[in-house]
């Protein structure tokens, strides 16, 4: 077993034939059954690809989500489609929808993902869900007449810890929350209030677990990762790192392989991180089509191990490859290749670390 643990971020690349069935199912023009059954094939190729590189932990690659973020939301009839804008570096943009009246649910929880994959792996799960404060977004700027904001946020909570507890009775080892909005958080809003407000509800959410079920609960943090861009790289990390590791959870996952000053940032989590916390360190970047080297791996690692106590410390990717189901910038092949190469790195820094430890 590996002194330092590591596990994927979630999304990978999804093939054509699905990206097309998908929008052909969306329109009507495909069947409920032939979904199915072209779900379960790639489910299953994903599944017994990511076992093939080795990870301990595997991951479903959110072959069946319509996105990252949007999964709770399909089918829902009280969303408009005019919500936030979110401009990536490259020009392109993402926008969320908007909610029209309340209340507030989930159309569908993350854990109802888990059964497709357990029919093709016997190995720990990992799911991945959305952050309370990702969906908080969806609550209009001029309100709405018969739901406050107040209620929302009451129901959002609620909804939010469903998701979670959703994963844990459909068996899910690790449950990584995505908080990409943290570090673009910084960018709207300098004075951190915004940051603050979404601490404070993904916290109040994690209150809604016991101490041993937050050791199993994690946080992802990015400048995005969508078409090979990026929402917030230009906000500083060290903006970020000390609010980040209030929440009240056990594992982080924090993209560092792109980033500009790495050890200012390494440094810096040395320092905060608490005594019952883990980080894992991005060391495979998900927009450089590149292919990393497992020695190229093992030197991020090391450099890592300098700030950061080696039982503090793990690995995982940047981001997902493929966060947004129409995202074709990087090939399945490239992200099995590099999610290879983090896991044979891995092994060879925790071989060095063992011997020097």
């Amino acid at each position: 077993m590996n002194l330092i643990p590591t596990e994927s971020v979630g999304s990978v690349p999804r093939p054509k034939k699905l990206q097309e069935a998908m929008a052909a199912y969306s329109e009507g023009n495909l069947s409920e059954e032939k979904m199915n059954i072209l779900f379960d094939e790639v489910v299953k190729d994903t599944i017994n690809r990511m076992e093939n590189t080795g990870s301990p932990i595997i991951t479903d690659g959110e072959q069946t989500k319509s996105s990252f973020v949007t999964y709770p939301l399909d089918g829902l009839s009280n969303l408009a489609a005019d919500g936030i804008s979110i401009p990536f570096e490259d020009g392109h943009t993402r926008q969320l929808p908007k909610l029209t009246k309340g209340p507030f649910h989930y159309s569908t929880y993350a854990g109802n993902y888990l059964p497709r994959a357990k029919k093709f792996t016997t190995r720990p799960l990992k799911q991945a869900v959305i952050s309370a404060s990702a969906m908080s977004l969806l609550y209009p700027q001029e309100g709405l007449a018969d739901y406050t904001q107040q209620q929302f946020i009451t129901d959002l909570i609620n909804q939010s810890a469903a998701d979670i507890r959703s994963c844990f009775d459909n068996g899910a080892h690790h449950v990584q929350v995505d908080f990409t909005e943290a570090r673009l958080a910084i960018k709207l809003d300098p004075s951190k209030s915004l940051l603050k407000q979404f601490i404070d509800l993904n916290n109040q959410v994690l209150s809604h677990f016991t101490e041993q079920e937050r050791q199993r609960i994690g946080f992802h943090t990015c400048p995005g990762g969508d078409h090979d861009s990026t929402h917030s790289a230009d906000v500083d990390y060290v903006e970020l790192i000390p609010l980040f590791f209030t929440l009240n959870s056990g594992n982080f996952y924090m993209q560092m392989a792109n980033e500009k000053d790495p050890v200012k940032a390494l440094k810096l989590i040395g320092e905060k991180i608490r005594p019952n916390q883990r980080v894992y360190i991005g060391v495979i970047d998900v927009i450089d089509e590149e292919i990393e080297t497992p020695e190229m791996v093992y030197e991020r690692i090391m450099t890592a191990a300098e700030y950061i106590p080696v039982n503090q410390l793990g690995t995982t990717d940047d981001c997902g490859f493929s966060p947004f189901s129409d995202d074709l910038a990087t090939s399945r092949d490239t992200a099995f290749a590099k999610i290879t190469a983090r896991i044979e790195g891995t092994k060879i820094a925790s071989e060095k670390l063992r011997i020097t430890s």
